[in-house]
């Protein structure tokens, strides 16, 4: 039997667990990881573009900040986990795709609290491709969301993989003809999409998107989006908006890591706006990509 090698493996089928890069299909961890048993576990997501990471330092920023709110300790140094992602994207020999990164508190005996010295914390990424045919459809064309009830915990702010919630919210959606959720808190505030971040363009012309506490998730996208509008001079508020005030707001968008200012043309089957991606979604999602994407060597 011929040993594997990951230069003969297919493009995207390469992953790595705890320093070993894995044949995708045999890629595992312990039975008592306590992701797995608890998901006590927090993850990323990279946009690799011409082979390289967009808006990497936030992103790790972010990441280390969810390690701390959890009393986790990062799985290795920061410069080498860079080397790393960069070694997976060219094991991988894809230039333009997904990365997902994954750290969990790592295998123990199963106890609700975990030992008091720490398991050694597992890291996990793998890859996968962009589908570019879809994105440029729903920029061209814009998409349909859905409301429904924000059931989620207490503290979106750390990006864990507590996400039943968000794929019973996004079930929801999609059996009701949307492509996205947007979740809606007990007092009727948007709080934000299942996995995006929401946006509006309110009566005023202003781009509206939810202030930062621990109700949403501090989106690193949103993060750049709102930097280039403020650069730009832009009307920007950060404040809560109801169902009522999305309705009727001129433009509509959503904005991840997976995708930047994703025009929104109908929510719960209303018409929004004139039901076709506007022109500040468009002019939005340009500065982003201006300012995040890789620079040419």
């Amino acid at each position: 039997m011929k040993k594997w090698s990951a230069s003969r493996a297919p493009a995207g089928r390469v992953a790595y667990v705890n320093g070993r890069y894995l044949p995708f299909a045999a890629a595992g961890v312990h039975i008592e990881d306590r992701g797995l048993q608890f998901g006590d576990s927090i993850y990323e997501v990279f946009n690799i573009l011409d082979g390289q990471p967009t808006d990497e330092e936030p992103h790790l920023d972010r990441m280390e900040r969810s390690l701390r709110e959890l009393g986790m300790t990062m799985p290795i140094g920061r410069a080498a986990l860079k080397l790393v992602i960069r070694e997976m994207i060219a094991r991988n020999r894809m230039a333009d795709c997904f990365l997902y990164l994954q750290v969990t508190r790592g295998a123990a005996k199963r106890d609700h609290v975990p030992p008091a010295d720490g398991p050694r914390p597992t890291l996990i990424m793998t890859m996968r491709g962009q589908d570019k045919a879809g994105f440029a459809q729903r920029l061209e064309k814009g998409i349909a969301v859905s409301t429904q009830p924000d059931i989620r915990w207490g503290r979106r702010d750390i990006k864990t993989v507590q996400l039943l919630p968000n794929l019973l919210a996004k079930q929801a959606a999609k059996k009701a003809g949307a492509f996205e959720a947007w979740l809606v808190d007990d007092d009727g505030f948007i709080t934000e999409g299942s996995s995006t971040t929401a946006w509006i363009v309110d009566d005023s012309g202003a781009l509206v998107t939810r202030d930062l506490s621990n109700a949403i998730l501090p989106g690193v996208t949103r993060q750049i989006m709102l930097a280039a509008a403020h650069d730009t001079q832009m009307k920007v508020v950060e404040r809560k908006f109801t169902v009522a005030e999305a309705l009727k707001a001129r433009e509509a968008f959503l904005s991840s890591a997976t995708g930047a200012a994703v025009p929104v043309v109908t929510i719960d089957g209303h018409k929004i706006g004139d039901g076709a991606p506007g022109p500040l979604t468009k002019r939005i999602r340009d500065l982003y990509v201006e300012r995040s994407a890789p620079k040419k060597r």
